[in-house]
């Protein structure tokens, strides 16, 4: 018999591929650490939601950023791993490959407020449910709701170029890092020329388009999290509070204050 939800403290303690039902549900408590699930992939297709803090999964050639309110979709088959920030609550729903007309590529969806409520709920339910019951029933609601949602530009094109991937680490453990271009040409002993054009290649960004990408996909971590904007704003090496807050404003069409307050 497998482990029952109220006992996981990991989703890589439950083997969702074992259930045969249409989706099934499984609810994460707080860390209060940041936690890492390793790569792998399902049978099923994966949807992960951040009820509270933010996740980030990383596929091939992408990272995905779940703020709260948002779930990232992981068709079947594809090779995933997860990080959640501290203090986040998260849910994991796995769906059949042939049960929902879901899209055939990873995307970050806004979740409603009824779906929210029908995938907590379907968590707090046994996964070997019957197909005619009430819970099934539910199942199909939630399913048609989902295949509707909206999809949300979250995500930070990555490469495994070891160039790419030099700078993209470094980046992420000093954000506020303003190296340029040029600079990095040197370091990495490349021309400015060739390092712009592999860059856009890789990521289908220019090199400041992408670093402004990955300051925003951090910011939405961070803040997530409960850092204050000018926390924040210190940490990516922004000049000012106003040009972070421009910055974000320009991305998402909203101030960070106002962005946050949207999802609640």
């Amino acid at each position: 018999m497998p482990n029952t939800k109220k006992t996981v403290s990991s989703p890589e303690d439950f083997d969702s591929d074992i259930f045969e039902q249409a989706a099934v549900a499984l609810q994460l408590a707080s860390v209060t650490n940041d936690s890492e699930v390793h790569k792998h992939h399902h049978r099923k297709g994966q949807l992960i939601l951040s009820v509270h803090g933010a996740v980030s999964c990383e596929v091939p050639n992408a990272l995905w950023l779940v703020p709260p309110q948002h779930a990232v979709w992981i068709p079947s088959g594809t090779p995933h791993s997860c990080r959640v920030t501290q203090n986040a609550r998260t849910c994991f729903l796995f769906v059949e490959p042939s049960a929902a007309s879901m899209p055939e590529y990873c995307c970050t969806i806004a979740i409603t407020p009824l779906v929210r409520e029908l995938i907590l709920y379907l968590a707090e339910q046994e996964p070997s449910y019957s197909s005619e019951s009430k819970t099934a029933r539910l199942v199909t609601v939630l399913l048609e709701q989902l295949s509707d949602a909206p999809i949300e530009e979250l995500h930070l094109p990555i490469s495994e170029h070891p160039k790419i991937r030099h700078i993209s680490d470094t980046l992420f453990a000093d954000p506020s890092d303003r190296t340029t271009l040029r600079q990095w040409a040197e370091q990495l002993a490349t021309s400015e020329r060739t390092l712009a054009r592999l860059v856009k290649n890789d990521t289908g960004l220019s090199f400041g388009r992408w670093r402004q990408q990955l300051h925003l996909m951090i910011a939405l971590s961070k803040l997530a999290e409960g850092e204050s904007v000018q926390n924040v704003a210190g940490m990516l090496g922004y000049d000012s509070v106003n040009a972070f807050i421009t910055m974000f404003k320009k991305s998402l069409g909203k101030s960070p204050t106002q962005y946050f307050s949207s999802l609640h």
